[in-house]
C-alpha cells in the first residue's frame, strides 16, 4: 500500500508576521518564505464562517490568480488549505496606490498619464488573453510594486473576476463599481471583455484632468449619463490634452461594446506606442490639484462605508425620511445602498426589478490584495503610530462621554462640531448646546458602572492632519435597579490636528439596538 502524500502545511513553509490589514473573516499579514527568507502578504481567511457561495467564490479567485503571471498584475504564489483556514500567498507590493503617488510626484505630464494606462492595459491585455474580465477596474485597485520612482503599476483584487470563453457574452451578474460601470451592465446586457475596456476609458479621463467623466449625487442620474455616454471635454483644462488622448478615450467610452476598441488595439493606439512624438510633456499641476481632492474624497467616503459594512446589525434600516436604506440580498445578508464610485457591487442572483446594492457583505472572503500596500515602506510605522492615537484619541473622548465629564469633552471637540446623531431627529446639529443639554441631563444620571468596547476600528488617514475612524460601538451598563443592558450604535468620526493637537470636528452616529429604559448615550 502506498504512502500517502505528506501535506503541506503553512507553517512548515512560511513565518508570519506582523498584521497588515482585516476584513470580516480574513486578515493579511506580512509572511517570510523559510527556504528563500522573501517576503509575501498571505491572505488568510476563516473558511469556518463561509457560505458555501462565498466559498465557491473564494475557490474561483484563487483559481484565477494561478493563471495570471505578467510583471503588471500582483501575482499568487501559493494557495494552501487546510482545515479551518484557507491561506493566499501574494506579491508584498509596498508602492501604495497609483493615484496617491502621482499627487506626491513633482512633476506630472500627459506622457505620463500614458505610461499609467499603458501598464493597465497590458494588464487587462493579459487577463484576456487567459480569458479572464476583472470587473473591478478602478483606482483603488491599481498599486505600485514599491516606492521607487518608476515602479510598475500592478492590478490588485480579483475577488469579483470571471472567466469567459472567447468572446462569450453572458450575463454574469450586476458587479463593478458605479462610477466605472459600463453600459450594458446597467442595461442588464450580455456582456464580457469589453467592460474592462470601459472602465479603463474611465480611469484615463481621470488620470488627465483629476475627476471623473461621469458623476452625479444621484445613483440613477448617474447611470442614464453612464448609459447615454453622455460625457464632455469641458474648458479650460481640457484646451491643453492632446487630440489624440481625446481620440483614445472616445474609443474606450464607446456606448456599443462591439465597437468598442480592445485591450490589444489600444496598445496600439498612437498616443501609447508612440508617445515620445504624441502624447505633451508639460506638467499638469491642476490634474494634480483636482487629484488631490478626488483621492481624499474617496478615502473619507470609504471610511463612512467601511463603518456600514462592517456589521450585519445595521441599526437604522431607515433614512430620514423614512426610506429604507437596506437592501436584502437573495443570500440573506443586508448591505446598505450607495451612489459612492468607490464601493463595489455586486448581486450574482438578479430578478426583475432588481436595484443594485453594495456588495463585499459582511460574510465575503474578498480582501482586497491592496491593504497589503505600503507595509514595507519608510511612513508605515508612522502611519500606525497616528492611526493608534486616532483610536486612542476617540477612546478618551468616549470615556469623557461615560464619565459625564464636559470639560474634558469639549477639549476634545471642535467648538464647531457637527453631528447627525438619532436624538436629533435626523438634524444636523452644529456646536456644543445640544451636547451640553445630555451632559447636564441624561449621562451618569440614569446608570451606573458604564463599560464601552469600540469593535472592528478603521482609521483613514486623509493627508498629515486629518483621519477618519469608523468602528462600532458596544456599551454595556448597569440602570438604577441593578438591571444590565448592552447597546449597540455605528459611529464615524472626523478627526482635525490643530496646533499640533487632535480635535473631533464631524460625527454621525447609528440608531442604538439594545433594550434600553432610558436614553442613554447620545454619542
Amino acid at each position: 500500500m502506498a504512502a500517502p502524500a505528506a501535506c503541506t502545511r503553512f507553517s512548515d513553509n512560511y513565518e508570519l508576521k506582523e498584521e497588515l490589514g482585516k476584513g470580516a473573516f480574513s486578515v493579511v499579514r506580512r509572511c517570510v518564505q523559510k527556504s528563500t527568507g522573501l517576503e509575501f502578504a498571505a491572505k488568510i481567511i476563516n473558511t469556518k464562517k463561509l457560505s458555501a457561495r462565498d466559498f465557491q467564490k473564494l475557490e474561483r479567485e484563487a483559481r484565477i490568480c494561478r493563471k495570471l503571471q505578467h510583471p503588471n498584475i500582483v501575482r499568487l504564489h501559493d494557495s494552501i488549505q487546510e482545515e479551518n483556514f484557507h491561506y493566499l500567498v501574494f506579491d508584498l507590493v509596498t508602492g501604495g496606490e497609483l493615484f496617491e503617488d502621482i499627487v506626491a510626484r513633482e512633476f506630472y505630464s500627459e506622457a505620463d498619464a500614458s505610461h499609467c494606462i499603458q501598464q493597465i492595459l497590458e494588464s487587462v491585455n493579459h487577463c484576456h488573453q487567459n480569458g479572464v474580465v476583472h470587473r473591478d477596474l478602478k483606482p483603488e485597485n491599481l498599486l505600485l510594486a514599491s516606492k521607487q520612482k518608476g515602479a510598475a503599476v500592478k492590478l490588485a483584487d480579483f475577488g469579483l473576476a470571471i472567466e469567459v470563453q472567447g468572446e462569450q457574452q453572458a450575463w454574469f451578474g450586476f458587479a463593478g463599481t458605479p462610477g466605472y460601470l459600463s453600459p450594458e451592465v446597467l442595461k442588464k446586457e450580455p456582456y464580457g471583455k469589453p467592460v474592462d475596456i470601459w472602465a479603463c476609458g474611465v480611469i484615463l479621463y481621470i488620470l488627465l484632468v483629476g475627476y471623473p467623466p461621469f458623476w452625479d449625487e444621484d445613483q440613477h442620474r448617474l447611470y442614464a449619463q453612464i448609459k447615454a455616454g453622455a460625457y464632455d471635454y469641458p474648458s479650460p483644462e481640457w484646451d491643453t490634452v492632446t487630440p489624440e488622448a481625446k481620440n483614445l478615450i472616445n474609443q474606450m467610452l464607446t456606448v456599443n461594446p462591439s465597437k468598442r476598441i480592445t485591450a490589444s488595439e489600444a496598445l496600439k493606439h498612437p498616443w501609447i506606442c508612440q508617445r515620445e512624438r504624441v502624447a505633451s510633456v508639460v506638467h499638469r499641476q491642476e490634474t494634480v490639484d483636482c487629484l488631490k481632492k478626488f483621492n481624499a474624497r474617496r478615502k473619507l467616503k470609504g471610511a463612512i462605508l467601511t463603518t456600514m459594512l462592517a456589521t450585519r446589525n445595521f441599526s437604522s434600516k431607515y433614512d430620514a425620511h423614512g426610506r429604507s436604506i437596506i437592501t436584502k440580498k437573495s443570500d440573506g445578508s443586508q448591505v446598505k445602498e450607495s451612489t459612492d464610485s468607490s464601493t463595489t457591487l455586486e448581486d450574482d442572483d438578479v430578478k426583475a426589478g432588481f436595484a443594485p446594492s453594495t456588495s463585499t457583505p459582511p460574510q465575503s472572503p474578498a480582501l482586497l490584495a491592496k491593504v497589503i500596500t505600503a507595509a514595507a515602506s519608510p511612513a508605515a510605522s508612522t502611519s500606525s503610530a497616528r492611526k493608534q492615537e486616532i483610536i486612542k484619541m476617540t477612546e478618551q473622548l468616549i470615556e469623557a462621554i461615560n464619565t459625564g465629564d464636559y470639560e474634558a469633552y469639549t477639549k476634545i471637540c471642535d467648538p464647531h462640531l457637527t453631528a447627525f446623531e438619532p436624538e436629533a431627529l435626523g438634524n444636523l446639529v452644529e456646536g456644543m448646546d445640544f451636547h451640553k443639554f445630555y451632559f447636564d441631563n441624561v449621562l451618569g444620571k440614569n446608570c451606573k458602572a458604564v463599560n464601552t468596547t469600540i469593535l472592528n476600528p478603521h482609521v483613514h488617514l486623509l493627508g498629515e492632519d486629518a483621519a477618519c475612524i469608523a468602528y462600532v460601538r458596544l456599551t454595556q451598563y448597569m440602570d438604577k435597579q441593578g438591571q444590565a443592558h448592552t447597546q449597540q450604535s455605528e459611529e464615524t468620526r472626523v478627526w482635525h490636528k490643530r496646533d499640533n493637537k487632535w480635535q473631533n470636528v464631524h460625527f454621525h452616529r447609528s440608531g442604538v439596538t439594545g433594550s434600553s429604559p432610558f436614553t442613554f448615550a447620545h454619542k
